[in-house]
């Protein structure tokens, strides 16, 4: 699954001289959380977060009114507060790099490019459901975790078993844990009983089941 397969096509943008209580008023009217500021020629140059948003209130003007607040902030523009130094990623990135990027540095979305113009944008909220895709979360099924050891064929040893027992496989996800000999892998299947499954899975050497459920 590549960028362009997630993200939003054509976000809605702000404009660097909007008046910051226009863009919160853009944000909570569609119901999102970045808002990418383009200048006149549509050239990306900053993005306004509700983290930005909530710093846009000079700490010395708290202590009044939501009425002199809102003075004060209809007077404050996008550039003044936008993040100008913003990251972006190219749209035939695979989505794991982004989820890379944003867990590293610690940021909630990613404009997306091509050729130096903006053209979506992924969010943290977009790789969640993704995983909750990959992860088959929304599928009936068994869910089953084992630990196998971290060498060529285990995948085919897995899948060839609970293929032997009349399960379908509609889920395989395998990751590194803690020990570098060692893998986990989740797999949610169907068309098998459990105690038929459990007992397949456990005659393998070197595997281990390690929690099943019902998805």
């Amino acid at each position: 699954m590549l960028i362009k397969d997630l993200m939003t096509p054509n976000p809605i943008c702000g404009r660097p001289d909007m008046p910051v209580t226009e863009a919160q008023a853009l944000m909570q009217q569609h119901n999102f959380r970045h808002l990418p500021i383009l200048d006149a020629e549509g050239k990306l140059v900053g993005l306004i977060t509700q983290r930005s948003l909530a710093h846009a209130i000079p700490s010395d003007v708290r202590q009044f009114s939501p009425f002199v607040i809102n003075y004060v902030l209809a007077r404050v523009k996008a550039q003044n507060i936008m993040v100008k130094d913003v990251i972006t990623i190219d749209e035939n990135v695979a989505i794991e790099e982004a989820a890379r990027l944003m867990a590293d540095r610690k940021i909630g979305c990613l404009p997306v490019m091509r050729e130096g113009r903006l053209i979506g944008i992924i969010s943290d909220h977009d790789l969640f459901k993704a995983m909750v895709n990959l992860l088959g979360a929304r599928r009936a099924g068994l869910r089953v975790t084992v630990l196998q050891p971290d060498r060529a064929g285990e995948v085919a040893r897995i899948s060839g078993a609970i293929a032997e027992t009349g399960g379908y496989l509609s889920v395989f996800v395998t990751y590194p844990t803690s020990d570098p000999a060692v893998w986990s892998s989740v797999v949610k299947v169907t068309n098998v009983p459990e105690n038929v499954l459990v007992e397949t899975l456990s005659r393998l050497p070197e595997l281990r089941v390690l929690d099943v459920r019902q998805g």
